[in-house]
């Protein structure tokens, strides 16, 4: 519950965060956005790599991944996705695309939940230690 109450949090404060930026002038809406977004995007797409074979759609426990940006993330592939998005979002000025993003959040939260129950079921005491040491 304390984790799920600070993904939340996070994500209001980004959501409020980036609603103001989307006012900002072009110029620098869009350097945001590129500080934000291209960071973001490297990063989604080694933590995707990092998972390698263990990637699918439907949670599936093939195996737990303790290493690389999974070693202190439990989600990194949603947490840089989420930021990519926002970056997106301050780029384009269009603060009502946060409804969207805060729905993709939900759904993403529910989705990490979901992963959580079976890799605790599959993996036991050895998730519990792993989720233990992680940031988030």
């Amino acid at each position: 519950m304390k984790r799920l109450t600070l993904s939340l949090v996070c994500s209001a404060l980004a959501a409020a965060v980036a609603f103001e930026a989307t006012s900002l002038g072009t110029g620098t809406r869009f350097a945001a956005a590129g500080i934000i977004g291209l960071p973001s995007l490297v990063l989604m797409i080694i933590s995707r790599r990092q998972l390698g074979t263990s990637f699918s759609v439907r949670p599936e426990a093939r195996a737990l991944v303790t290493t690389g940006l999974y070693s202190r993330i439990q989600h990194p592939m949603y947490l840089f996705l989420d930021l990519f998005l926002l970056a997106l979002i301050i780029g384009s000025g269009w603060p009502i695309l946060l409804l969207g993003w805060g729905i993709l959040v939900v759904v993403q939260i529910i989705q990490a939940r979901r992963e959580e129950d079976m890799l605790a079921g599959t993996f036991g005491a050895y998730y519990e230690t792993y989720k233990a040491r992680t940031w988030f």
